[in-house]
Parts: C-alpha cells; sequence; structure tokens
C-alpha cells in the first residue's frame, strides 16, 4: 500500500519511472492464445502484470470490461487485483459518483471488498459524493475528474467563466489533501494542463491520453511537473496491444520499457 505522495513518490524514484498500465481487456482484442470470455480476460492481464510489474508504479482495471460478465467477470477482477504485487498501486476506474450512503457503499465495496488503493470519482454532484471516500483515510486515495482527454469534454468541464473544470479543481482541495487526493487531468490539452497545475501545485495527476488519444509524454512534463513528479501518466491500449500474437507479453513489456526509459530520463533531469 502506498500511504501518501511521499512514499508514492519514492516508488517512483525506485522504479524510475511514473507509469500507470491501464487494464482495458478488450475480448475483440485479446490475442486468441489467450482463450476467450473471462477466461481469456484474465490470463491476458496477468500476463501484461507479470511482464511490465517492475516498471511501472501502479496499475487500473477498468471496471466496465469485467462487469460486463457479472459474477464471473467481477470474480476475475479480483484474482488479477491479488495478483498484482504489493508495491504497485491498483486504481479501480470505476468514475462512481453519487450521494450520502450509496457512495460510502461504493467505496467500502471497492477499497475494501475489492482490495483497491485508489477510485476514480465523478465530482459532479458536489462534496457529498466524494468525502465518503476521502474519509478511508491513509492508503486510500481518490481520484477526482477533473479535466478529462475525451472530444466530449468540451460539452461541460470548460463551461463557464472560470471554466468548470477549474471550479472542480479549486473546490474539490477542501475535501481532501494531497497525500489521498489525486486528480484526473488529460494529456491531449497540455495549455490546460499546465493551468491544472497552477491551481492544484502539490496534487498527482492521473493523466490519460498519451499515446493512441494525441498526447505526449513531453508535453506532459512539461506542463504538468511538480517536486515530487506529481505525475502517474497511463497507457492503456499502446502497451496492452502491442502485439495481437502470442509475443504480447513480450511486445508490452518493450512497450512499457521505452515509456519507462523516457520518465527515467525526466526523473533524472529534474532530480
Amino acid at each position: 500500500m502506498i500511504q501518501n505522495r511521499q512514499r508514492l513518490y519514492e516508488a517512483i524514484l525506485a522504479k524510475q519511472s511514473f507509469l500507470c498500465i491501464g487494464l482495458d481487456p478488450d475480448v475483440n482484442q485479446i490475442p486468441a492464445s489467450c482463450g476467450t470470455g473471462v477466461g481469456g480476460m484474465e490470463r491476458f492481464c496477468k500476463e501484461i502484470v507479470d511482464a511490465t510489474h517492475d516498471v511501472t508504479v501502479a496499475y487500473k482495471p477498468n471496471l466496465a470490461f469485467f462487469e460486463q460478465y457479472g459474477a464471473a467477470g467481477w470474480a476475475a477482477l479480483e484474482r488479477i487485483v491479488a495478483h498484482i504485487p504489493n508495491e504497485c498501486m491498483v486504481i479501480a476506474d470505476a468514475k462512481r459518483g453519487d450521494i450520502g450512503n450509496t457512495a460510502s457503499r461504493y467505496a467500502q465495496a471497492l477499497f475494501e471488498g475489492l482490495g483497491a488503493d485508489a477510485i476514480t470519482v465523478t465530482p459532479y454532484m458536489g462534496e457529498d459524493c466524494v468525502r465518503p471516500f476521502t474519509a478511508f483515510g491513509a492508503g486510500r486515495w481518490t481520484i477526482v475528474l477533473a479535466l478529462t482527454s475525451n472530444v466530449g469534454a468540451q460539452d461541460f468541464e470548460f463551461y463557464g467563466d472560470p471554466p468548470l473544470y477549474e471550479r472542480v479543481l479549486e473546490k474539490a482541495q477542501a475535501w481532501g489533501t494531497p497525500d489521498n487526493m489525486m486528480f484526473v487531468v488529460g494529456a491531449t490539452r497540455p495549455h490546460h494542463l499546465a493551468r491544472a497545475r497552477a491551481l492544484a501545485p502539490e496534487h498527482f495527476f492521473l493523466v490519460p491520453g498519451v499515446g493512441a488519444q494525441g498526447g505526449t509524454l513531453e508535453d506532459v512534463v512539461k506542463a504538468g511537473w511538480n517536486p515530487q513528479c506529481g505525475l502517474l501518466v497511463n497507457s492503456s491500449r499502446g502497451i496492452l496491444y502491442a502485439s495481437p500474437d502470442s509475443d504480447f507479453a513480450e511486445k508490452a513489456r518493450e512497450a512499457a520499457l521505452e515509456l519507462q526509459n523516457s520518465m527515467a530520463h525526466c526523473l533524472k533531469a529534474t532530480t
């Protein structure tokens, strides 16, 4: 369990990596050698973890890919989470967002039931849909969606003056601390990433959008770096599907190593 941002920074320095690998096991892209259905997803994810855990500090299973299979999918997810080494953070990409007792039950299900270290949360119902997650204390991280990398972010997140994403960043900091709260800030709009860093200088950002969505590591580091790195850069498709064949785990490792090497260069240049 990575209990606070200092411990997270120490893990980053130890591995010379601030890589988060998204586990989005699409059954239409999993190599045939893994098998089919839930069993194929489980084998695929476990082999990805085995091939990459020494060069990544976090894994981010996307719950939708497992929940579509009901109880069997959830059971596979539990086994995958248990398979991830303790030195790696497990981020449940659930994007939960509800109030009061409902939010508390979501938090309990994912922190205690699944064993996740962190949960992505949608903040648009306000404080009482976030605090039940941050209330779990040390070693449990709440990751608040602020500025996402998708095209549709333009519909609401930039609305208003100041834009809504800025208000989320400013307001939500009162609901947690830099030791138990991060923000999702996408890589595809570097100018706004820099603005997010100005508004939340101490918090870690989980940054999607590098690679397949067009964001670059160089732009992310330039815009979002802080004295403790402050970044977990997520890559999913570029690593998971580096090969469609039985060598998928080997090729995934090569893709992860390429990113890790670039990250190590960034760390050496700034420490």
